[in-house]
């Protein structure tokens, strides 16, 4: 059985109803004050009649009215949800600096400590499901950074958010059904039940449909937590969810080609780039989550944490004629120059394009926050 997880790309994420329904038509969406503004459930009219209409349709999916009653009533809408579904469709990196994020040197050594700390519950993993500790635990690193960033915006507003706003509208219905249903069982609690602005769940992300398919009590004490502080049911409930679409134990995921890796497919995700040899393992992977750039992430981040090197293939220098090492000159040049640039890894996010747009005014060149030859050669 092969089910795409999630049909989007996350990073790792974080995240009521107006004139209510059911029993509580004063109640006010919930609030929480760990969220930034645009991530507070409002009032909204649109919302609470979607949501009016919405509950039929949830009593006919088997949801009881108290589990409706107690949900809706603390749901909201969440207008930076649907700004940030919206910006994510023009999000677009190149492969060079998707892996650079990936495999950073800070997610290497969480990554090898995690390892470590939980050697016998993956090992205890491993024995069970036959997906090697390496690949859970660089999944579990991509999805959450070992449980750091976990998400806590409530699940049942996100995806109702995200099912009024009607971009996949039943995709996100289903999910928003599924949170119904893992409160009306008792699997977690309302409050409990948070996540990543898109409704993902946990250490490792799970989307509520594939929490219900493929999650597993492995600590024996009766529930499939994916939430608590413990990772043991969210890497398991991983593992589980790899072998039954279609892992096989002892098969590498590929390698870049031309280095000896297994024999399969070649592929070149990006334009002049490193190719890779990929075996059925990454398609497995992909099923967790439909990409190219994230399977090979796992996979490279996997081999990293058990000691492998990196890449030994180039890209192609960016548009503007620099780069990789260029590019992490420049950001050490900035910071040696007291500039916040964040994590120094060839990757220009908005603190190290604002630096380079202070610095272009101070050399008198012209101000634009993009790296170019001119800014790399002042910087030396």
């Amino acid at each position: 059985m092969r089910i795409d997880r999630r049909l989007f790309i996350v990073g790792c994420g974080t995240l009521g109803i107006t004139g209510c329904v059911g029993t509580a038509p004063s109640a006010q969406p919930v609030s929480r004050s760990d969220l930034p503004s645009d991530l507070q459930p409002i009032r909204n009219a649109g919302f609470a009649d979607w949501l009016a209409a919405f509950r039929p349709r949830a009593r006919n999916a088997g949801i009881s009215s108290n589990t409706l009653d107690a949900a809706l009533a603390r749901a909201g809408f969440i207008p930076g949800v649907v700004t940030r579904d919206r910006n994510q469709i023009e999000f677009r990196s190149t492969l060079e600096d998707y892996l650079s994020i990936a495999t950073s040197d800070e997610r290497l050594s969480k990554g090898r400590a995690a390892m470590t700390r939980h050697a016998s519950t993956l090992g205890a993993i491993e024995d069970r499901y036959g997906v090697e500790a390496e690949i859970v635990t660089a999944i579990w690193g991509m999805e959450s950074q070992f449980g750091e960033k976990r998400g806590t915006i409530p699940v049942i507003s996100a995806t109702a958010t995200l099912a009024y706003d009607g971009r996949r509208a039943r995709f996100y219905e289903a999910q928003l059904i599924a949170a119904l249903r893992i409160l009306d069982r008792g699997d977690t609690t309302q409050s409990q039940l948070i996540g990543s602005w898109a409704g993902a769940m946990g250490h490792t992300q799970f989307i509520p449909t594939s929490y219900e398919a493929f999650a597993v009590d492995f600590t024996g004490d009766g529930r499939r937590d994916i939430w608590a502080k413990d990772p043991t049911d969210a890497l398991a409930s991983t593992a589980s969810y790899l072998a039954r679409n279609g892992w096989q134990t002892g098969l590498k995921w590929g390698s870049e080609a031309g280095t000896g890796g297994p024999t399969g497919r070649t592929i070149q995700p990006q334009n002049d780039g490193v190719r890779f040899t990929v075996t059925s393992n990454f398609d497995a992977i992909k099923t967790y989550n439909n990409s190219d750039f994230y399977a090979i992430a796992i996979g490279h981040l996997a081999d990293r944490l058990i000691g492998a090197g990196p890449l030994l293939g180039s890209f192609p220098p960016d548009e503007n004629g620099l780069t990789k090492s260029d590019r992490l000159n420049v950001q050490r040049g900035l910071a040696a120059r007291g500039y916040d640039v964040g994590t120094i890894d060839g990757v220009f996010g908005k603190n190290t394009q604002n630096a380079i747009s202070d610095f272009q005014r101070r050399q008198g060149l012209p101000v634009t926050g993009l790296a170019t030859p001119d800014v790399l050669a002042a910087l030396r």
